[in-house]
């Protein structure tokens, strides 16, 4: 993305001399008001939120501790204060309500950001959304949308316990009617809320929560340039995913939390003479198989890699597709490397339940190498 810069016009003479220091000076403006920065997701998110609460007064933010608090996560933050109690307001604890409110004003031309505080915590509303807001749109054959996101730290990394680190992503992919986005990257993560609170469909917006503070340098006023030309276009980035690193030999597909994890895995593999690609799936729904089937046929090999259980996952979903798609391709069956199916272990476990480096290079030598001619 090509960065943009802001300069300020300068009075000169007619001398060169003059011309020359404005220009400079002009050049030294440019720069320092330049917004490439380095931010955090959880920073990334925040400013989201407040350049969308900017642009339309009928964006509204609410939760369990979100407003004075900031939301445990400080996601929130200085929200309250900015846009005042009735756009940014905390609730009871009682998520189904939560839900619920959020489905009434969207029927009525808001466009509420709820958030979940934790991932189980969330389980409490699932009754609204699978049978009020998923089905809205269809029930009422097109007349009714429901403009609203729902916002949902997730998956480990943290050491937290359960009720605290479950992927429960699947959930949400299994039932028609939602979108699921899942950012990895800092500017993913300000490109892509964007696009959900603008979205006039449902979006459950998984937010890895152990990326919160990763950091990244980003072109902040390019984003929110490439944001207002895509709302002028009615283009979007929505359903697409990304290459996150180049490769030949294998691809590895992952998503949210996983993505670092695959990068990771990518880079140790390079030390010993193995290119892996990796694909960011950032919308988990809708899916782009284009991208995904591109690369493996390009590779022939193909590893998923997600934190959720294995079992009736959206790795498994992700692997049936590739099967469809790639079977003449393919030199190996797609391996899967998840966390295992049992309940979220204890905080001192979660490093062997999480998928690491060493459990995806493993998956990677079993791709039936010794088969290549």
């Amino acid at each position: 993305m090509s960065r943009t810069l802001t300069t300020s016009s300068a009075t000169t003479s007619a001398t060169d001399g003059d011309v020359s220091s404005a220009t400079a000076r002009a050049a030294e403006q440019a720069a320092s008001t330049q917004e490439v920065q380095s931010l955090t997701l959880a920073k990334a998110l925040n400013t989201a939120m407040v350049d969308a609460m900017s642009a339309d007064d009928t964006v509204i933010v609410f939760g369990e501790d979100v407003g004075m608090l900031g939301g445990v996560f400080r996601i929130t933050d200085g929200l309250m204060r900015r846009f005042g109690s009735t756009r940014c307001f905390d609730t009871p604890l009682a998520e189904s309500g939560i839900i619920g409110m959020a489905v009434g004003m969207a029927m009525n031309g808001m466009r509420p950001v709820v958030e979940m505080q934790f991932d189980a915590f969330a389980y409490p509303a699932f009754e609204q959304i699978a049978s009020h807001v998923a089905k809205m749109h269809n029930r009422t054959r097109g007349a009714v949308t429901l403009p609203m996101v729902i916002r949902i730290p997730y998956a480990g990394g943290i050491g937290g316990v359960e009720h605290h680190c479950d992927s429960s992503e699947a959930y949400y992919a299994h039932t028609a009617g939602l979108k699921v986005y899942t950012p990895a990257t800092v500017a993913d993560g300000y490109r892509m809320l964007r696009e959900a609170i603008d979205s006039d469909d449902p979006v459950i917006f998984m937010e890895p929560k152990k990326l919160y503070w990763s950091k990244d340098a980003v072109d902040l006023e390019g984003l929110r340039q490439e944001h207002t030309e895509r709302v002028a276009a009615g283009s979007s980035t929505e359903g697409r995913a990304g290459v996150a690193r180049s490769g030949t030999d294998a691809t590895l597909i992952a998503y949210g939390p996983s993505v670092p994890t695959a990068l990771a895995a990518a880079a140790v593999a390079a030390e010993e003479g193995r290119s892996l690609e990796v694909i960011d799936v950032r919308s988990i729904v809708p899916f782009d198989d284009e991208t995904v089937a591109a690369s493996v046929r390009r590779t022939g090999r193909a590893v998923v890699i997600a934190e959720a259980h294995g079992f009736a996952s959206v790795a498994s979903e992700i692997v049936a597709r590739i099967q469809e798609s790639c079977f003449h391709q393919l030199a190996a069956p797609v391996r899967r490397v998840t966390g295992f199916d049992i309940p979220y272990p204890a905080p001192k476990l979660e490093h062997y339940y999480l998928p690491g480096v060493d459990r995806i290079l493993d998956a990677v030598d079993d791709l039936q190498w010794e088969d290549q001619s």
